[in-house]
């Protein structure tokens, strides 16, 4: 398969300690040039990264025909106007999450990835992880028999207000940083979408943005799914799937290490020490580099889009009944119509 020509707009620690230095790993998705509007940045960031080409502007590096993808892990309120850009170049876009700031704008991305005739995806790592496939595989099996109940809680201690996750007008807050991860997760191992939410949002009083939210989502059949997300609490994640006769726990379910092998425990509800938990183990690879990888398959090969922007609408519609319902004290619907 032909190599896919990656370009990333700015220098995010997520970008340039993550996900750049994994693609980089395999030769389906070199990275090849980066921007940033502060070029001195852009040279550094190349130059450690041994990356070829450096910019100062984003639109530079959208002018360069020998790039034919972008990568985008700009501030929350930036994914979806560049994004767009990028597309009206002829480049195809893997944007960080949360996609947007509001359905209106996840749906002027489909639009435009729609009019370029790109491909364009949310960049929910997990999606590849082979733990979370084997994850949906056990529960679309029936091996845990009914599904009765997720939980999940995702939590980190972060209070800096010039950090963008505690900037309300770019999106900042728990829930659109990390709550999407349990909203996502839930929703791609049962394979289905919830009816109805109800939450529960805790503002801090002088950043404005919600550091503690907890949320219950009704699924089909009765399946429910509660979740808190905190962004001023002990740093934990855990994932817990329950059924009639099983359960399974996602050990480092979101911030899979890329250098261990990641974890899974199965539990046949023999007793309550834990005597009857068989462990799956899963080898050491990078979600990242999977990522990637996927994504290039995507293009080059026409597989489906890991996840596609119809997808991340339904994430977003999920995101804001939650808001709704945290104002108006009721259940509330996800409008992805």
């Amino acid at each position: 398969m032909k190599p896919l020509r990656w370009g990333v707009i700015g220098v995010a620690k997520i970008a340039t300690r993550k996900v750049i230095p994994a693609m980089q790993r395999s030769a389906l998705t070199p990275v090849v040039a980066i921007a940033s509007r502060d070029h001195a940045k852009a040279a550094q960031a190349a130059q450690e990264l041994g990356i070829a080409k450096a910019y100062g502007t984003y639109e530079a590096l959208l002018a360069d025909p020998e790039i034919d993808a972008i990568y985008n892990p700009l501030p929350n309120h930036m994914h979806v106007p560049w994004s767009k850009l990028a597309a009206q170049a002829g480049k195809h876009v893997l944007c960080e999450k949360p996609l947007g700031l509001s359905s209106a704008e996840v749906r002027e991305l489909i639009a435009a990835r729609d009019r370029g005739g790109v491909v364009i995806a949310e960049a929910f790592m997990v999606a590849v992880h082979p733990q979370w496939l084997r994850v949906r595989e056990l529960i679309q099996a029936g091996h845990l028999g009914e599904m009765r109940a997720i939980t999940g809680v995702f939590s980190y201690f972060m209070t800096d207000p010039s950090n963008i996750r505690n900037i309300a007008p770019w999106g900042g807050g728990g829930l659109m940083d990390i709550g999407c991860y349990p909203i996502f997760t839930s929703r791609f191992a049962l394979g289905a979408e919830p009816l109805q939410a109800i939450g529960l949002l805790q503002r801090d009083p002088e950043l404005g943005v919600d550091r503690l939210t907890s949320a219950m989502l009704e699924y089909p059949g009765g399946v429910q799914c509660n979740f808190t997300c905190s962004t001023q609490m002990v740093p934990y994640q855990r994932m817990q799937f329950f059924g009639t006769k099983g359960r399974i726990e996602v050990e480092i379910p979101f911030n899979a290490p890329p250098d261990r092998a990641c974890r899974i425990w199965i539990d046949e509800g023999g007793e309550l020490f834990g005597s009857t938990i068989r462990t799956e183990s899963f080898s050491v690879c990078d979600q990242y580099t999977l990522q990637g990888e996927a994504f290039a398959r995507s293009v080059r090969e026409g597989a489906p889009v890991p996840v596609p922007l119809e997808d991340s609408l339904r994430t977003m519609a999920m995101i804001e009944a939650l808001v709704r319902s945290a104002e108006t004290g009721a259940w509330e619907s996800p409008a992805t119509g």
